[in-house]
């Protein structure tokens, strides 16, 4: 077992997730302390001018490490532990490219400048190898997932909704996983909260529940040919254009926005071996009860916020994080090919020692 740090910046670009666990990078994950600490809304918009690797990408990329070491520090201090007892932490960076079809994904964050700044071993740069090998890159947190979800009932689907959502699918098997994006997440219903009202999100999806679908708009949106593609697969951020609910009231806006997320989770079911019997939720889309409640009406079956089995759903991908940095140390795969699609079970990461 090792004491392990893990760290994630999510394509939301809120803020910094910062979680401590005890693993052993295989079937134990003891969780510590965690600490989120929101990015401030200067900062918020320099990383959003660097999507697509744009804009200042040395110097934002410098911020951001240094706003990781910050992180760690605070999260150590909270937690009452000492660095010098740490062993490793497991940097996921911010992702501003993502095109597996052209085998590039680019996540900003300086893993030896971290190593230095907080004296702790890192391993980041998680992606690249299953991309370089024909992957998808994401999602990366299955395997995490599969060793949280041990003893519970199954067929299960594990759903985070951050920017973008992504799906892991747990079957009877030791091996029987599978995982994809399904489609949005919180990323367009928070681009066009902040365009229309200004504000970050749609807090608790009071806008969306105050609005009406508008069924011809989420029609077209639906029309994207990613929805009949069968798992793995994976998207960027920005890969769908708002442009249907554009001249639509804010209100109705978020609505349809809101249902295109929810429908687009549904439309991943027929893909699955088997139906899931309950779909448990993490990320910051679970906080959004019309969401969570649209989910439940296309799906079917129970869907919870995975505080419902005892996880901590703001903490669980920094944890991942730190689960795979463990098993990246030790050459176990990160990803699987029914996972990313990558052509075999892939490891990765890169190390940077003291």
């Amino acid at each position: 077992m090792q004491t392990v740090v893990g760290l994630m910046s999510g394509t939301s670009m809120d803020g910094i997730d910062a979680a401590l666990v005890r693993t052993d990078g295989e079937r134990r994950v003891e969780p510590l302390a965690f600490v989120t600490i929101p990015y401030e809304d200067g900062f918020r918009a320099d990383l959003r001018s660097c999507l697509g690797g744009k804009g200042s990408v040395e110097a934002v990329e410098r911020a951001l490490t240094d706003a990781h070491a910050d992180a760690v520090r605070r999260l150590l201090v909270e937690a009452g532990v000492e660095a010098a007892t740490v062993d490793l932490i497991g940097f996921h960076g911010h992702t501003i490219f993502h095109d597996p079809a052209q085998r590039r994904t680019w996540q900003i964050g300086d893993g030896a400048w971290l190593a230095r700044a907080t004296g702790i071993a890192v391993v980041n740069d998680f992606r690249t190898a299953d991309v370089a090998a024909g992957g998808q890159g994401a999602p990366l947190v299955p395997l995490f997932h599969r060793a949280l979800a041990d003893a519970l009932p199954r067929p299960l689907a594990v759903l985070n909704i951050g920017g973008v959502a992504n799906v892991t699918w747990i079957g009877e098997g030791t091996d029987d996983v599978i995982a994809c994006d399904t489609g949005p997440g919180n990323a367009l219903v928070d681009d066009w909260v902040l365009s229309g009202q200004g504000a970050r999100y749609d807090s608790g999806g009071a806008l969306a529940a105050g609005g009406l679908v508008d069924e011809g708009a989420l029609a077209v949106l639906l029309a994207h040919p990613y929805f009949d593609q069968p798992a793995p697969k994976s998207l960027d951020r920005d890969a769908f254009d708002p442009a249907p609910v554009r001249g639509l009231s804010v209100k109705d806006g978020a609505a349809t926005l809101t249902a295109f997320t929810a429908a687009s989770v549904a439309r991943i079911v027929p893909h699955l071996p088997e139906a899931p019997r309950r779909w448990l939720v993490c990320g910051g889309g679970r906080h959004n009860a019309t969401l969570m409640g649209m989910l439940a009406d296309r799906l079917g079956v129970p869907v919870d916020p995975v505080e419902a089995v005892g996880w901590n759903g703001d903490a669980l991908e920094a944890e991942a994080f730190a689960y795979l940095a463990v098993r990246s140390r030790k050459g176990l795969p990160l990803s699987l090919p029914s996972t990313t699609g990558a052509p075999r079970p892939m490891t990765g990461g890169r190390f940077h020692p003291l």
